[in-house]
């Protein structure tokens, strides 16, 4: 299975301004629709818990599109699961993938955060990333990758100017 990790961050490499979760409020419209355009091209979706948390509001559950949430504490989410479309597991990213791989699905996008994030990273799942880097310091806030030391390789592939502000989106590949 292809995994592409989707992430944004500030020049100082925050995900978020502090301990606001809110990405949409400091990103640019251009990164935005970049972002939405994957999520429209993706049936298969992975994020955190925290992720969810602060997204839940904006997410629009479709058919034939699978959103996986993964938690330590999946009963507390029960109620909100709907078969084919919002699922919450426990699983370990290799579990995941195997499970997904054997259900037909050939590609994920993994949306974050940290800790996600950190641990597809640690198991080698991931094959590629896009960065969107924001021209925006914030000092304090949550980064990129979260609880995982690592030494992961990467190979610049593309680079491209979003606006007249500097916002800029970089694609990688992970060498494995």
């Amino acid at each position: 299975m292809n995994v592409t990790m989707v992430m944004i961050s500030s020049v100082d490499g925050k995900t978020t301004r502090g301990n606001n979760p809110n990405v949409y409020l400091w990103s640019s419209p251009e990164d935005q629709r970049f972002f939405f355009s994957l999520i429209k091209k993706n049936n298969l979706i992975v994020m955190g818990r925290e992720t969810y948390e602060a997204s839940k509001k904006v997410i629009r559950l479709e058919e034939k599109k699978l959103r996986i949430l993964l938690t330590r504490n999946q009963k507390k989410y029960l109620k909100e699961s709907i078969d084919g479309q919002l699922e919450f597991s426990n699983e370990s990213p290799k579990n995941l993938i195997k499970r997904m791989s054997g259900s037909g699905y050939k590609k994920m996008l993994l949306v974050g955060g940290g800790t996600i994030n950190g641990l597809f990273l640690k198991q080698n799942l991931v094959d590629e990333l896009y960065l969107t880097v924001e021209p925006k310091i914030f000092g304090t806030g949550k980064d990129i990758v979260a609880g995982q030391l690592l030494n992961t390789k990467l190979k610049l592939i593309s680079v491209k100017k979003l606006n007249k502000t500097g916002t800029i989106l970089l694609k990688y590949v992970i060498n494995k």
